[in-house]
């Protein structure tokens, strides 16, 4: 060795030890994972989802299955892994629709392993009566922060960062038929279907530890009280400690967004968007632990003006940041 060589291994030795020659236990901070969220990201996912060459991406329509493609690159970008050997999980609605699930894993360290599924429709109504519904909010928002966040997480895993659950991230199809895509991942999931690449063992639905419903998130039009655009709705089951969690990471990253956890005070609206009409439902009605992420319901919803120039992409990714936080606490 020569004598620089040594001269830098004792300063490299005396930067890395503390004065007490104690080993210095270095943690991976989930800061790193914002590096990777740009803004430019979460509009050109929307941009894409809403192009008229979609057609509104109706259940079942060309337009519908295009955009799954679209989201198995994409996922095959992210170094998603997938389940029992491929991304994209098709299903018959009838016998003329056809739809897709597209799936992808982000294994986790557990013994036994366990499990957080984040889910978001693509989707939407499509061109009804020759009208064009580009569903920029309902729900390529849902859809943009579905990306991001698979974005972050796998930028942890290259960091070396190690979650003891598996996060599964769903681009769900079937929204608008009765939430059968939703349905479909149910029927894989409680036969075994779906493999996980690493074990090689069925992914189980009692180690399905939480679903994580994103449903329009990048409006600004309808707030929890005026002058505040800058807020997030999480409908969940009361009691559980979601909540606080939720608030902690707000305030202690300095995201300061305005969190509710109903719908506008209505416990009717409420039971309405988080037990019947979205698509954790099919989950909820067999006992699965489920949250949903919204920023509710506004007059451009279902509406030929419901585009992208109609979104708050600096408050979108605001509310990305949020939920990534959380996930990072949750898994």
């Amino acid at each position: 060795m020569t004598k620089l060589a040594k001269i830098f291994g004792i300063l490299l030795i005396a930067f890395c030890l503390p004065a007490n020659g104690q080993r210095v236990r270095y943690t991976i901070s989930p800061k790193n994972a914002e590096t990777v969220l740009h803004k430019e990201n979460v509009r050109a996912t929307v941009d894409y989802l809403t192009a008229p060459s979609l057609g509104g991406r109706a259940t079942g329509s060309d337009g519908a299955r295009r955009s799954a493609l679209w989201l198995e690159n994409r996922f095959r970008d992210l170094s998603l892994e997938p389940l029992g050997g491929s991304w994209m999980h098709g299903f018959r609605i009838s016998s003329e629709l056809f739809g897709r699930n597209v799936l992808g894993l982000i294994p986790g360290s557990g013994t036994p392993a366990r499990y957080v599924i984040v889910m978001a429709h693509y989707d939407n109504l499509g061109t009804l009566g020759g009208t064009f519904y580009p569903g920029a909010d309902s729900n390529a928002s849902g859809v943009a922060a579905l990306l991001e966040l698979g974005r972050m997480f796998r930028h942890m895993a290259d960091c070396k960062k190690s979650y003891g659950t598996g996060l599964i991230l769903v681009a769900l199809d079937g929204k608008e038929k009765d939430l059968c895509g939703a349905a479909d991942l149910w029927r894989l999931l409680s036969g075994g279907k779906l493999l996980d690449p690493v074990s090689g063992s069925p992914v189980q639905k009692d180690q399905i530890a939480l679903i994580v419903n994103l449903d329009q998130l990048g409006a600004t039009l309808s707030p929890l009280s005026t002058g505040r655009p800058d807020y997030l709705m999480m409908l969940s089951e009361e009691g559980s400690s979601r909540r606080s969690t939720l608030e902690k990471v707000n305030r202690e990253q300095g995201i300061g967004l305005q969190l509710g956890y109903d719908y506008y005070g209505s416990k009717d609206f409420t039971n309405l968007f988080f037990r019947r009409i979205s698509d954790q439902r099919v989950f909820l009605e067999h006992g699965i632990p489920s949250v949903m992420f919204t920023s509710g319901i506004t007059l451009n919803n279902n509406k030929p003006y419901d585009d992208a120039d109609s979104l708050d992409y600096d408050i979108l990714c605001r509310r990305i940041r949020l939920i990534f936080y959380w996930l990072d606490k949750v898994l």
